[in-house]
């Protein structure tokens, strides 16, 4: 079979539209590549390169430091007792899940989890015991309903075998008081996973000070990185569980399939880790930065919908201005996005115009200002009309 000339013009090098754009896409804001990452993807993209140092496991190459970082910087940096890589957050949830838990066992998941929590579940055939949120407009999660949750599951016969507290959530970037539903369900001797995919490396997270017995962190998401990778917290209490090694390749460990992120993701996790660091200390601009911008984009009608005062740079919006004029203008539902793109705005998806989430992580009060300002803009000109 040979591959027709026409079709194979379509593929090869394809140059990546809004990389310059002022992004506030959540998915993206986090995992911007510093200089030093965008150096290192070129260094190490080749294959799984970093395979070339390789005794057998990969987290124990000291040259380069992988050893050092996995066991020893990372550790300390999201507080467990041991930290291993993976392809993403919802691969550590799931190794949590099928290793902790048995088919069958229950999992107690807040109301705000991501899909990837409930597929992770499923894939491991465990049922699911949901805590719900208050709904609109705070969507809460009260840490006393796990209690309830747990004591529901264990009245029809067995504890659940895992509780999973998403932290923050993914639509409104709500932060539920983590250490009190870790201390709830220490309480019912049920342990606790969060999935921190927007937080580590966004802001300072220990997950023994939160009483966390597992952390799934996204590299992609919120450290630098080049995607996919991620990282899997366990505390010592159940490392030798999750993390236990295959009978016959005594050097693998089974819930990590033997090896995980090899190559880019990994390279540039360890090139971006000083200033991930160094970022994570001034968290507190962070979060002023997001509530200035709420409060000036709420003065032209959006409605910002999760906790108020917001503690998290990823928020969600009503937005009735835009919705209004979607129903009259030209481009219809896509007028949003084609004048934002005329703005250099990326990261509002095309369509959405009666609400939408953004991130204002790392973007800057000046360029948060241009988006508001634009904003105005845009709903000026077309109520002028």
């Amino acid at each position: 079979m040979s591959l027709d000339e026409d079709k194979l013009k379509k593929f090869g090098f394809i140059e990546r539209g809004p990389k310059d754009a002022i992004n506030i896409d959540p998915l993206q804001t986090g995992g911007i590549l510093t200089e030093d990452a965008r150096k290192a993807l070129l260094e190490w993209g080749d294959g799984y390169s970093i395979c070339d140092f390789c005794g057998g496991v990969l987290d124990l190459i000291k040259k380069p430091p992988v050893n050092e970082f996995v066991h020893e910087a990372l550790p300390e940096f999201i507080g467990t007792d041991e930290v291993r890589l993976t392809h993403g957050a919802r691969e550590s949830k799931f190794a949590v899940m099928h290793s902790i838990g048995k088919p069958g066992d229950t999992v107690v998941l807040d109301g705000l989890a991501h899909y990837s929590s409930y597929v992770a579940a499923q894939r491991a055939d465990l049922e699911i015991e949901k805590v719900e949120s208050s709904g609109n407009p705070e969507y809460s999660i009260d840490p006393e309903d796990y209690g309830q949750a747990i004591e529901k599951v264990a009245s029809q016969g067995k504890p659940p075998a895992l509780a999973l507290l998403t932290y923050p959530d993914g639509n409104y970037g709500n932060l539920a008081d983590a250490k009190k539903v870790a201390d709830i369900c220490h309480e019912y001797d049920v342990p606790l996973l969060l999935n921190c995919a927007y937080s580590v490396g966004r802001m300072p997270i220990d997950a023994k000070k939160l009483g966390a017995d597992f952390i799934a962190a996204s590299g992609h998401k919120s450290m630098a990185s080049s995607g996919p990778i991620g990282l899997l917290g366990v505390q010592e209490e159940y490392a030798d569980t999750v993390l236990r090694k295959s009978p016959t390749h005594k050097k693998k460990e089974i819930e990590l399939l033997g090896c995980t992120s090899r190559g880019a993701g990994l390279m540039t996790m360890i090139a971006s880790f000083p200033q991930v660091v160094e970022r994570t200390k001034h968290w507190e601009e962070e979060i002023a930065n997001a509530r200035w911008f709420s409060e000036k984009v709420e003065e032209l009608g959006l409605i910002q919908v999760g906790q108020k005062p917001h503690n998290h740079d990823l928020m969600f919006f009503e937005t009735p201005p835009f919705y209004e004029i979607s129903k009259t203008a030209k481009k219809g539902r896509y007028f949003l996005y084609k004048e934002l793109k005329k703005r250099n705005i990326h990261g509002i998806k095309g369509g959405l115009t009666k609400y939408f989430k953004l991130s204002t992580y790392q973007v800057g009060r000046d360029n948060l200002s241009y988006v508001v300002d634009s904003f105005e803009e845009i709903i000026d000109k077309y109520t002028e009309e």
